[in-house]
């Protein structure tokens, strides 16, 4: 990733690197678009590899999605392996507003779907249609002293706003996480199978699922499976929570 720039540095270097042109149709710029939506960097996201030059009429397709993230950063010369992704969102395919894009085509419900305004993007470019009601449970991030984060795992850089505070310590088991709808379940991926690992859990749902409401979700670990030949239990933990 490359250096932060400040707001007004971030637009001179986008059209700086751009020549002042749109890259798209090569019109004159009028925006320094970000290609991932700057609400969801805890930094503001004013990043070069974030940005594009883009005309009104093609800043506008950005923004409702009709012009895809790949698109615009092919058009800008930022390859993938460039490509910049707030911290906080697993790698892989999203819209401007970092709503997940299924391998299907369709889409996930992201943390700013319930914005008004980009409910209102989205509905301009005739995206909404393309929602799925679930969602993938996010990143749960460790401290920065934790001895348990892997080589993938996030970690707080700093933990300085838990001071002072009320900090309740739960046990979480190690599992499959799994999410429970009134009508559907699935794992971490919103794409996944019914593996028979994952029986009990669809078992669970069909049995309580009609008593949540609309629009709940339930997640927890599904502990079923078997790993490094450590035995585990059959039962869905109650290591996370939430509707």
């Amino acid at each position: 990733m490359d250096g932060l720039l400040g707001r007004g540095g971030f637009r001179d270097a986008v059209f700086a690197r751009d020549g002042g042109a749109c890259v798209v149709c090569g019109a004159p710029a009028q925006d320094a678009h970000h290609i991932m939506e700057r609400r969801l960097f805890t930094d503001g996201g004013y990043y070069l590899d974030n940005g594009a030059s883009l005309c009104g009429e093609h800043h506008l397709l950005a923004e409702t999605t009709e012009l895809s993230v790949e698109d615009v950063r092919e058009a800008a010369g930022i390859p993938e392996s460039r490509a910049v992704l707030p911290e906080h969102l697993y790698k892989g395919r999203y819209d401007k507003w970092g709503n997940p894009i299924l391998a299907s085509g369709l889409r996930a419900k992201g943390e700013l779907f319930g914005d008004p305004s980009v409910r209102k993007a989205l509905g301009a470019g005739g995206a909404l249609g393309l929602f799925r009601d679930h969602a993938k449970y996010p990143r749960t991030y460790h401290l920065p002293s934790s001895p348990g984060a892997g080589r993938g795992d996030r970690v707080l850089r700093d933990a300085s706003a838990l001071k002072g505070a009320e900090v309740v310590a739960t046990v979480k088991m190690d599992g499959e996480n799994t999410s429970i709808y009134r009508d559907h379940v699935h794992a971490s991926s919103l794409d996944g199978g019914r593996h028979e690992s994952r029986w009990p859990a669809w078992e669970l749902q069909a049995r309580v699922g009609h008593e949540l409401p609309e629009g709940w979700r339930v997640c927890g670990e599904n502990l079923y499976a078997r790993e490094a030949r450590t035995p585990t239990r059959s039962i869905l933990g109650r290591g996370d929570c939430g509707g």
